[in-house]
């Protein structure tokens, strides 16, 4: 009897206790939404809801990802070209004849 009478009178205190859990955990979702957060499955693996606007956006960032990339790629062809004529044995000495030339005009 004692037991039954002890359950009795935890009962009202564990429905509060569950009840107050439940609204804990949806009001911390609900801010987890509102302010961008990733949810979490029930294995810690976050959640990510698709929308179509976060879809636009991730093809928008890869075209322009891939553009610069492109870039990035002639960009480094013309510093290797640029780098081939400098090290050139004909420019240096087309620069050593005109600073001699310079030379030459200053006297």
């Amino acid at each position: 009897m004692e037991k039954i009478a002890l359950l009795e009178a935890l009962a009202p205190m564990i429905a509060v206790g569950i009840v107050s859990l439940s609204i804990g955990w949806v009001t911390t979702t609900w801010l987890r939404i509102r302010n961008g957060y990733p949810l979490e499955s029930g294995w810690g693996k976050p959640l990510y809801p698709k929308s179509l606007e976060s879809e636009e956006r991730v093809k928008l960032l890869t075209q322009e990802n891939a553009q610069l990339r492109a870039e990035l790629g002639s960009l480094k062809d013309r510093l290797g070209n640029v780098e081939r004529i400098v090290t050139d044995s004909g420019y240096q000495l087309t620069s050593e004849i005109e600073s001699l030339r310079a030379k030459q005009e200053a006297n």
